[in-house]
């Protein structure tokens, strides 16, 4: 029997749906905008694909600061169709923003990196470089 599930419970199976919409639920509605991406490590380069579906090459900015590579997507839409007498039937706006931060090593420079924009697929290709070594030489302080 469906009852006899201690762990089942009517009500949440009875809401379930309506709270998984993401106007009641901010959490899944901010999940489902993380930038997709594949990494593919080839010939001595990362390369990554980023989905962003919806968005332009003038939407978006790549910056890189402190071995941090960021990539950030500003969106802004307005649909306005209005009916034979000037009126509004429907006026809609969106706004979003989307930001990911990939380690990529204080090594890596902007020269190291390259970048295009086709489809609604951000392409970045990085440069692997080899971390600088630790000296592991001793230093002496004289005591005087």
């Amino acid at each position: 029997m469906l009852f006899r599930n201690r762990n089942y419970n009517l009500f949440d199976d009875f809401f379930q749906d309506m709270f998984d919409d993401p106007f009641f639920n901010r959490t899944s509605a901010s999940l489902s905008q993380l930038m997709k991406t594949d990494i593919l490590e080839k010939d001595g380069q990362y390369l990554l694909d980023i989905e962003l579906p919806g968005y332009e090459k003038n939407d978006v900015q790549a910056e890189l600061k402190d071995g941090y590579l960021t990539i950030v997507a500003n969106k802004e839409d307005t649909i306005e169709e209005k009916d034979n007498k000037s009126n509004f039937v429907r006026k809609e706006r969106y706004s979003g923003s989307m930001k990911r931060s990939f380690y990529v090593g204080k090594e890596v420079k902007e020269e190291h990196i390259q970048a295009a924009f086709k489809d609604g697929i951000l392409k970045i290709a990085i440069q692997k470089q080899e971390p600088k070594a630790i000296e592991d030489q001793r230093k002496y302080i004289p005591i005087l």
